[in-house]
């Protein structure tokens, strides 16, 4: 099947889905989106158990060409995080730029740790093992929160602005910081170089302030090129360049390109806006990446439903989802709970703030992408269910549940 077809087939399902539930259904699209994909895999297995159909067998070739992580991580991340961040505030940033980066990196990182060690422990207990730096690239992996996810749910909740701005800053921003953290310890890991603290720190500070300071600079490029120009075709073709030359000239520097995306687009994003003389060009600007943002969103969510054809469950899978699940989220509750209570001294927040963020702290498709870049083997197929299973929690069951919370929130 060619490429073009594919793509087809997977556009026009996203879309159907889509409009169905648009008229009827009128839940949150991208968990819609997600949830139809997720019993359409269950009608294709339910068919191949009963000896009707190979349709299973069918899809899971489709998704073997489509090369999910590929596809995530070499192309729709960027676009994804470059029009999430566009249309991110910086003076509310500013508000809470404490809080965005603690939660983004002390409570990443302690996240991770804290996942890691309580994995390594509890698996025995029925029956599994995973060595422990696999533990340590599942707790780096699952511990940020994934912006798409957030994002695209948060975008119709209501909750407060500055609160909403607090999630989609951390959760950006996080996001980058997660996959250093992933990608320090997998080269230290399959590359078999000597791991140090110096090691580690070094890496994650090339990945990191590398990627931070380059995607300064790419803003600052792409401002200065459309400053004076009010033709709207050619801005949108320079941010294109931006998203897309800039990502790959990102990772071949070996630096954090995800980070970058982030800070361009946010750069870019408050510059455009601050010269309201060139309305109509922003605005189609505007309309233009949130059509991008609409469109790679609804194409993940199907295909993260999808992946479910491509796992092999049994009880000891599902034990390990059902230990996962609640493990995250605690972990993800002392992780907010500590450094916010310790901020909440200083400056008051919203009420219901630590339970929004926890509840809030969405994983989504980055998650299961990094799970796919392991080298093949039992452990790797442990650490993809047990993300696939706090992955489909994540989005269907906090993403439907997090309103009322946010509703608690703004009526406060």
């Amino acid at each position: 099947m060619s490429p073009y077809t594919l793509a087809s087939i997977i556009l026009t399902l996203a879309v159907a889905i889509g409009y169905i539930n648009y008229r009827y259904i009128k839940m949150q699209s991208t968990i819609a989106i997600m949830v139809g994909s997720l019993l359409i895999s269950l009608i294709f297995i339910f068919l191949q158990h009963t000896g009707i159909a190979n349709v299973a067998d069918q899809i899971k070739h489709l998704l073997i060409q489509t090369d999910f992580h590929s596809l995530l991580i070499n192309g729709m991340l960027s676009f994804l995080l470059f029009a999430g961040s566009l249309t991110i505030d910086f003076s509310t940033l500013k508000t809470r730029q404490w809080e965005i980066g603690i939660l983004a990196s002390i409570s990443t990182i302690a996240s991770a740790l804290l996942i890691s060690a309580a994995i390594y422990y509890l698996l025995p207990l029925i029956g599994l093992s995973l060595p422990f730096l696999y533990c340590l690239l599942f707790g780096a992996l699952i511990s940020p929160t994934d912006p798409i996810a957030v994002l695209a749910t948060f975008k119709q909740i209501g909750a407060p602005k500055s609160l909403e701005v607090c999630v989609a800053g951390e959760s950006l921003f996080n996001d980058g910081v997660g996959i250093v953290i992933f990608l320090t310890i997998y080269e230290l890991t399959f590359q078999h170089q000597v791991i140090t603290f110096k090691n580690v720190s070094l890496l994650f500070l090339e990945q990191a302030i590398g990627g931070i300071a380059y995607g300064a600079i790419l803003g600052f490029i792409a401002h200065h090129l459309i400053k004076n120009i009010n033709d709207a075709k050619t801005v949108i073709l320079i941010t294109l360049a931006l998203v897309t030359g800039g990502y790959t000239f990102a990772l071949s520097l070996n630096i954090s390109g995800p980070l970058a995306m982030v800070v361009a687009g946010i750069f870019l994003g408050n510059k455009v806006r601050s010269t309201p003389t060139e309305s109509k060009r922003n605005e189609a600007l505007k309309i233009f990446w949130e059509v991008i943002d609409e469109l790679l969103n609804a194409v993940l969510f199907l295909l993260i439903g999808f992946e479910l054809l491509n796992l092999n469950f049994d009880n000891l899978s599902i034990s390990s989802i059902l230990i996962a699940i609640p493990l995250v989220l605690l972990v993800r509750l002392v992780t907010v709970a500590i450094p916010m209570k310790s901020i909440q001294m200083r400056k008051t927040h919203e009420p219901y703030t630590i339970s929004v963020l926890t509840w809030g702290g969405l994983r989504g498709g980055l998650a299961v992408a990094l799970a796919l870049t392991l080298p093949a083997s039992h452990y790797r197929e442990l650490i993809l269910t047990m993300t696939y299973g706090v992955v489909v929690f994540a989005i269907i069951v906090q993403g439907l549940t997090i309103k009322p919370l946010a509703k608690l929130a703004r009526g406060n």
